[in-house]
């Protein structure tokens, strides 16, 4: 059985964590065609993951049914997928879910607790979060088994044991504290220091850091003047159709003169149209100008960066902004002000893209943008708040084909659920 390094960009031939080669066989024809992963078993034992995080991590990132909990053990998803493609995807699942964020060793145990997946090091002894963000996540965190009641026992029957055996060992010299603090360990054991102060500290200091590096503007990075001057000055200047496409009322902003927000979009559409395309435009320099301005947590930032980070290619360059989406949409008010902007760059600026509607919020699910809830919940009931009532309900109109396959998507998900119990 060929065989490769779990992680694919170490070259060392003697590393010592190997796991199988994905093996795929594609089965049915035409509507009923899906693919086998006939050896996952063994890859996800190599992983020291269940099977079932595997399968439906492909799913997601597919955007295709996927059986998490098969009888008769045949993994399938639905569509034609090639091993080698299906090998790419799962490195995404490995940097993901399975190497330590420190030293990127692949020995690591999950641990789950108030709805948290931490990665706990036996290499390295370090314990990191995974992404609550991502629909895998959501998955692990739902489908997390609870020993409950039976587990208690278990437990206090253990340390009942232990007791017993110290004091048939004639270990007396143990005082009433060090009792308790055998109990307490034995009932928390590592669930509690996965969220210890220790770790709490080193997380925050990392992206303390993180920000930081980011935060870091040099004047000669810039070809014109950025400065807040400039920017209001030029804000001034806009066509009066693009300042109404742009503003976004804001209690903390002056009413005599432009919007942070506007600021923003001006500065992007500006800096586009100096560099020949909007894609030139780096994430990088976005999230520095939203620093500048203070409005970088701020969630009507993300309907501004809807109207102005993309252009008639929308659904084919969300997955290159995804990562900087990801790091500014950070609740459901976030992800409602995006679906919002959205709203008004497609159907004000652009109704051409209305049609491309179910493909822009398809990229928006598959790279954990918006959530289900949220996207559902958008897609029920049409809204003025962006744009006329008239141009949201074709909007949405236009999403139904997205809509009901994600009904579906969760009906299966919950009939899956339901034959398992």
């Amino acid at each position: 059985m060929a065989t490769v390094n779990i992680r694919r960009d170490v070259t060392d031939p003697f590393y010592r964590y190997k796991m199988e080669k994905i093996q795929s066989k594609i089965e049915g024809k035409g509507n009923g065609i899906k693919t086998v992963i006939v050896n996952l078993p063994s890859v996800a034992h190599s992983l020291s993951r269940p099977p079932a995080y595997v399968i439906k991590y492909f799913g997601f990132e597919l955007g295709a049914q996927a059986n998490a909990k098969p009888s008769d053990d045949r993994w399938i998803i639905n569509g034609a997928h090639d091993a080698a493609k299906l090998q790419d995807y799962l490195d995404g699942f490995i940097s993901k879910f399975v190497l330590c964020k420190k030293c990127k060793n692949p020995e690591t145990d999950v641990f789950i607790k108030d709805e948290k997946i931490t990665l706990d090091c036996k290499a390295c002894g370090q314990r990191t979060d995974v992404d609550p963000r991502l629909k895998l996540s959501t998955f692990i965190v739902r489908n997390n088994p609870k020993g409950g009641k039976k587990e208690k026992k278990d437990k206090k029957a253990r340390r009942e044991q232990k007791k017993e055996k110290s004091a048939a060992n004639g270990d007396q010299d143990a005082s009433p504290g060090d009792s308790n603090n055998s109990e307490d360990g034995d009932e928390n054991g590592d669930a509690e220091d996965a969220g210890s102060d220790d770790e709490l500290t080193r997380r925050i200091k990392s992206e303390a850091e993180t920000i930081e590096v980011e935060k870091e503007i040099k004047d000669d990075e810039w070809t014109f003047d950025v400065s807040e001057e400039a920017v209001k000055a030029r804000a001034k200047d806009l066509p009066s159709d693009l300042k109404r496409s742009l503003v976004l009322e804001d209690e903390d902003d002056e009413a005599d003169g432009p919007s942070s927000y506007e600021q923003l979009g001006s500065w992007i559409l500006e800096t586009a149209e100096q560099k020949g395309s909007v894609t030139e435009v780096s994430d990088i320099d976005i999230y520095k100008k939203a620093l500048e301005l203070r409005i970088e947590l701020k969630h009507k930032t993300l309907a501004v960066l809807a109207q102005s980070i993309f252009d008639d290619k929308i659904a084919k360059q969300v997955e290159d902004r995804a990562a900087l989406l990801k790091k500014m949409i950070t609740s459901e008010r976030h992800e409602k002000a995006f679906l919002g902007g959205t709203e008004r760059f497609v159907g004000q600026d652009r109704p051409a893209l209305i049609a491309q509607v179910p493909a822009i919020l398809l990229a928006y699910y598959q790279h954990d943008l918006v959530s289900e809830e949220t996207l559902k919940a958008w897609g029920a009931k049409a809204s003025k708040k962006y744009v006329d009532i008239s141009t949201s309900k074709k909007i949405r109109k236009a999403a139904q084909p997205f809509l009901e396959w994600l009904e579906t998507a969760e009906s299966e998900d919950e009939e899956d659920s339901e034959d398992e119990e």
